[in-house]
């Protein structure tokens, strides 16, 4: 089972493990926080608390803090 990761110049498979992985458990194995990335599951804004999903995609978006 696995899912495709879409995040800047990231654009792969990765496998999903055997228990139920959430966007948080993406985001920590990627050392990236939830306050500074929006998560889209195909296609569809989703939080942290979502679980990701055989075949789903995955994009994770960089938000730009700036004046």
């Amino acid at each position: 089972m696995s899912f495709l990761l879409k995040y800047k110049n990231i654009n792969e498979k990765r496998e999903l493990p055997n228990k139920e992985y959430t966007i948080k458990d993406l985001l920590d194995e990627l050392g990236l926080s939830a306050q500074t990335i929006v998560s889209k599951q195909n296609g569809e804004l989703v939080i942290e608390d979502t679980v990701i999903e055989e075949d789903d995609e995955i994009q994770l978006v960089q938000i730009i803090y700036g004046g």
